[in-house]
């Protein structure tokens, strides 16, 4: 951690740049005795991922920002205050792998008495300067290997967070025994020091795998920001004998969304089929993840329009549903389809179809783009259909 990027005239320059190129910078001569452009071009670029993930950061003075890979690794502010949510006040937490710091930022702001573990020294370093600026009281950092410390710890009413890294010896791993640290592995430590034990992991984890590997999982959370699943967390009690349950979040537009099944649930609801009617529902990313394809359909009324086709219709508007709502323009189906019949310009969504987007933009010739939606599915009879519709809120 170079301080000398902290200096008043360098901070002032550093906000000039902010929409700068932070590769051209790189190439650039530093204007800063003892600063190189490496580290001007890191600073800017933390701040320009800051701003997307984290903007109330970047209104802090003296903020200082770690590599690329530590902010491209990090929480959003949406998914670090829904986590936050899930604590009571004066909760003591252990964030094993505490990297740049957002989530336990957002655990005591919460009101959670957090312990920020983290193996790089130097990253450590720079969450603690920061907490520092951003006015923490309720964080204590420790620049070490989380789970040793955790093995020398006498309380055991704390509870244990840890997002182990999925990306080992600079390749991605995709199995939970793969992540470094192996939380599979560590469970009866885990149980041992802790009542309740919450893992982040990728959304592309298989959840019923995981499941399978992970003990006494009361519940599981599947986040979506704006349609695009982020992150899954499995959150562990060591009292807990039941069944897990899977919520999908969807979080867009400051609000959030949720919808609760368990996998026995799932198994047990029973699907209606029906062809278009008036209105198409496309369900949040977060809702396929958790599976629950004939749950949320018997939830809201709805009818699908084929097994394995996971869309949604009715004859009436369903307030509420978790995902996107458009109103049926048309349906056409694709064996009467012609170049240049259907809309010059659309979006389109492939779904249960034989072929790709880019396949269809360039058979039918649609350009991307406008307010139309074109999505091309089968139907229950086998069918192939275009159903042309347009977003609908009331």
């Amino acid at each position: 951690m170079n301080t000398k990027l902290l200096a008043t005239d360098v901070q002032e320059y550093l906000s000039t740049m902010q929409t700068a190129s932070a590769a051209a910078l790189a190439l650039k001569k530093s204007p800063f005795e003892g600063i190189s452009s490496k580290e001007i071009a890191q600073q800017v670029d933390g701040r320009q991922r800051a701003a997307k993930k984290i903007p109330a950061w970047t209104a802090v003075q003296g903020m200082y920002y770690p590599e690329k890979l530590n902010m491209e690794q990090c929480s959003s502010a949406e998914t670090g205050q829904f986590k936050a949510s899930l604590l009571h006040p004066g909760t003591r937490l252990i964030d094993l792998t505490g990297g740049f710091g957002v989530d336990s930022y957002y655990f005591a702001r919460q009101g959670a008495h957090v312990t920020h573990c983290e193996i790089n020294p130097s990253l450590s370093a720079i969450v603690q300067h920061n907490f520092k600026q951003l006015g923490l009281t309720q964080v204590t950092c420790v620049a070490g290997d989380g789970i040793n410390y955790l093995k020398n710890l006498h309380d055991t009413s704390v509870i244990i967070y840890i997002d182990p890294s999925r990306r080992v010896a600079q390749q991605k791993v995709f199995r939970l025994a793969d992540c470094e640290p192996n939380v599979v592995a560590l469970q009866a430590l885990f149980f041992e020091k802790a009542t309740c034990v919450i893992t982040k992991l990728a959304p592309l984890l298989d959840i019923s795998l995981a499941l399978q590997q992970l003990e006494q999982v009361k519940d599981v959370y599947i986040i979506s920001v704006d349609n695009d699943c982020k992150e899954l967390l499995f959150v562990q009690d060591k009292q807990y004998t039941g069944e897990t349950k899977l919520h999908a979040i969807r979080l867009t537009g400051g609000k959030e969304q949720r919808f609760t099944c368990s996998i026995a649930e799932e198994q047990q609801a029973e699907a209606a089929y029906a062809a278009p009617e008036m209105y198409l529902y496309d369900p949040d990313v977060a809702i396929t993840k958790a599976g629950a394809f004939k749950s949320v359909g018997a939830t809201f009324g709805l009818s699908k329009l084929h097994q394995h086709t996971h869309l949604y219709t009715s004859s009436h508007y369903v307030a509420d549903f978790p995902g996107r709502c458009f109103r049926i323009q048309h349906v056409y189906p694709v064996s009467k389809l012609k170049k240049n019949a259907v809309l010059p310009k659309a979006n389109i969504v492939a779904k249960n179809f034989p072929m790709r987007v880019e396949d269809i933009r360039k058979k039918f010739k649609i350009a991307d783009g406008g307010s139309d939606f074109l999505y091309f599915c089968t139907l229950q009879s086998g069918e192939h259909v275009a159903i042309h519709g347009v977003r609908f809120s009331a």
